[in-house]
């Protein structure tokens, strides 16, 4: 990458952008973990060559802490924060900043090792999955116990997470969920043991940055139609399902499958190995 980031480290290989979050002594959200997230959005937004996005952190104990609170002390200045300008400007620059991430035409993936309270829980509920450190992960929603309410979107993508109920025993609650618990109710993809994490995630993002183009944008944006309505997700799918259906590598790829023993009893037993060897 090109750009210069005081808090992110960045790399691309093979159409896997890794970015490391690197801001000590706490990774706290403040205007430096801010702006530099910002820039990465900006650069990723146009940039076709990046089909995932992998979003980790340099500090084992601190996915990010949670926002910076001296933030409190002056909010007109956090408020004029150059952040996410073409989103709506009547929300707060986090909001604004999760919502940008959120609409990355990439997949983020999220590799939770340590904590993530406030923000930094906020930023990991905005991306399109989660796994989590089995032995060491915890997310959590303090917010409440400051008095006030979550106020970087926490509110409005838990619902839709782990549903209505829970997301109000995380937030009015607000103790810190471990990743056994946060898998149970849906915040998290898997948790897995520690020493898997970089394994499960990483081979999880090679997958998806293999296949053809556009089919990742048009799942997410099948799945994301869904949560409107049901009828909404159909039609979305359908449209983008007629339009990749259309493409010529799909006839490739359906016939070298049956070549290879799609339709055969011995070839449906292993389908998914025949179909790996299609984009290798």
């Amino acid at each position: 990458m090109t750009h210069e980031y005081s808090a992110l480290t960045v790399s691309v290989t093979d159409g896997v952008a890794q970015v490391t979050i690197d801001n000590p002594p706490l990774n706290l959200f403040d205007s430096t973990l801010l702006l530099d997230l910002d820039r990465l959005a900006d650069s990723m937004s146009g940039n076709d060559d990046v089909r995932v996005i992998v979003f980790d952190s340099a500090d084992p104990d601190f996915f990010v802490a949670h926002g910076d609170m001296t933030m409190a002390d002056d909010p007109a200045s956090f408020g004029e924060l150059p952040i996410a300008l073409e989103e709506d400007q009547s929300l707060n620059p986090m909001m604004r900043l999760h919502e940008r991430i959120r609409s990355l035409p990439q997949v983020t993936i999220a590799k939770l090792r340590g904590l993530a309270r406030g923000g930094g829980a906020e930023l990991l509920s905005a991306m399109d999955m989660r796994f989590a450190s089995l032995e060491h992960a915890g997310l959590g929603q303090i917010e409440c116990g400051m008095g006030i309410i979550p106020g970087a979107g926490g509110t409005a993508y838990l619902p839709g997470l782990v549903g209505r109920a829970r997301a109000l025993e995380i937030i009015l609650g607000w103790q810190l969920i471990d990743a056994t618990t946060a898998e149970r109710i849906g915040w998290v993809n898997r948790a897995v043991p520690s020493a898997e994490l970089d394994h499960v995630v990483d081979t999880l993002a090679a997958r998806i940055a293999a296949l053809p183009h556009g089919v990742a944008r048009a799942a997410v944006e099948a799945v994301d139609a869904a949560t409107e309505s049901t009828t909404h997700g159909l039609q979305k799918a359908n449209e983008l399902f007629g339009r990749l259906f259309a493409e010529p590598v799909v006839g490739r790829f359906t016939r070298a499958a049956l070549a290879a023993g799609a339709h055969t009893r011995d070839g449906e037993r292993r389908l998914e190995a025949i179909v790996d060897k299609l984009t290798s």
